[in-house]
Parts: structure tokens; C-alpha cells; sequence
């Protein structure tokens, strides 16, 4: 089934009550036309979303730590308590080191969640599959927000990068974000071998959240 990951990121439309309603929406577009759809809020949006909808919610980020003296980080625990399961990790607007997203792999693993990895070419996606991740998805950083999908500006990096995973960690699936807004961009990542597509601002941002998805996912329904 097509997955569709919307980044809610710090957008005012998408923040406490707004960010609650978005959810309900998404939820609906999930049940009417048969896809699979996660929202992806901000930290302190997690627990209200996650006991209005029955949707995945994850988070954002999360840190590769544990229990203890690690003030201002995010734990995979308390995540999982706020109702989240899973989170996206090295997203382009917050990037790690290596070291630390296979640490936020290895802490979302332990505490049950599923893991999304940003990357942004074929060099990072196949390093990223290498570390286990449940999804890589694939973003060129110039591209987002941009309303130029991926998939028509560099199509090569989706299936090249689909290639690259394949090969080394078949149960990795891959992801076409960066630019995505309308039905045909969703349907063309799929065409070129993406399991569905990480987006953002072209869905929080339109004057109706509701139609843009409909538009969206309308056709393409696997």
C-alpha cells in the first residue's frame, strides 16, 4: 500500500489545535481512498494527535540516548510514551553525524518504533539502508520546498537510489521526498520504484489542507 508521510515541520497551520485538526484530516484521506498515511508533528503536538487518530504519528527527531543526564534531548522512550511510533532521523533541516543516526536507529529499535532515514543522494541512501532503517527517503535539499518534485528534477536519484537499497538491504523501503504536491508527482515517484513519498509544505500550506490531499492521492491508490 502507497505510504504518504506528511512533515507537519513548525508551520503555524499545522501547530496545537491546527496540527490536531490536520491529523483528522489525514486519517479521513487514509480511510476514503485506501492509503497508508503518517503524520509526522512537532514534539508537543504527539500525545493530543496520538489519542485523536488511530493513524502512525512520529516524531520529528530523536536522539540516540537513553535515561539519565541528557537535558533538552529526545528519547526514544518518551516518544513512545507520548503515543508516537516512529520517527524520522537526519532529516535535512536537522542533520546528524553517521555515528548518531545509526545511535537514533539502534534507540528507536529498542523502544519499538519504526525509523525513517533522510537522505539527499545515492552515496548517503545506500549508507543509510546499510544501518537497518525501516524507510530511507530521499530528499535533495535544494529541492524542498521548492514545488519541483524530485522526481521530474533528478528522477535518477529516486531510481538509482531504489537500485542501491535493493541491493544491499532488500527489506529497506524507499521514500521520493522534496517538491511533492500534486497527484502526479506522487504517481511518478512511484513509477520510478519509491514505496510513497515524505512531503510537506505543498499540503500545510494550501489554502484548503483537505482538497490538496485528495488531489494528492486521487488516481493512485495501490
Amino acid at each position: 500500500m502507497t505510504l504518504i508521510v506528511l512533515n507537519f515541520k513548525t508551520y503555524r497551520e499545522s501547530t496545537g489545535q491546527e496540527a490536531v485538526r490536520l491529523a483528522q484530516i489525514c486519517e479521513d484521506i487514509a480511510r476514503d481512498y485506501s492509503v497508508q498515511m503518517a503524520v509526522v508533528p512537532q514534539v508537543a503536538d504527539i500525545s493530543a494527535i496520538s489519542k485523536t487518530v488511530k493513524i502512525p504519528v512520529f516524531a520529528q527527531h530523536v536522539d540516540g540516548v537513553g535515561y539519565g543526564g541528557f537535558t533538552g534531548h529526545i528519547t526514544a522512550a518518551s516518544l513512545k510514551a507520548a503515543g508516537a511510533s516512529g520517527s524520522l532521523i537526519n532529516h535535512s533541516e536537522r542533520r546528524l553525524k553517521l555515528a548518531e543516526i545509526d545511535a537514533s536507529i539502534v534507540a528507536c529499535r529498542a523502544a519499538g518504533m519504526k525509523m525513517i532515514v533522510c537522505t539527499n543522494n545515492v552515496a548517503t541512501t545506500r549508507a543509510a539502508a546499510s544501518l537497518g532503517p525501516d524507510y530511507v527517503a530521499v530528499e535533495p535539499p535544494e529541492l524542498i520546498g521548492s514545488g519541483i518534485p524530485v522526481s521530474k528534477a533528478d528522477p535518477e536519484v529516486v531510481t538509482k537510489s531504489v537500485e542501491a537499497v535493493k541491493r544491499i538491504a532488500p527489506n529497506v523501503e524507499v521514500l521520493c521526498g522534496a517538491g511533492i504536491t500534486h497527484g502526479e508527482d506522487l504517481r511518478a515517484a512511484l513509477e520510478l520504484g519509491s514505496a510513497g513519498v515524505l512531503l510537506a509544505s505543498g499540503i500545510i500550506k494550501a489554502k484548503d489542507q483537505r482538497k490538496a490531499l485528495e488531489d494528492l492521492v486521487t488516481g493512485v491508490r495501490k
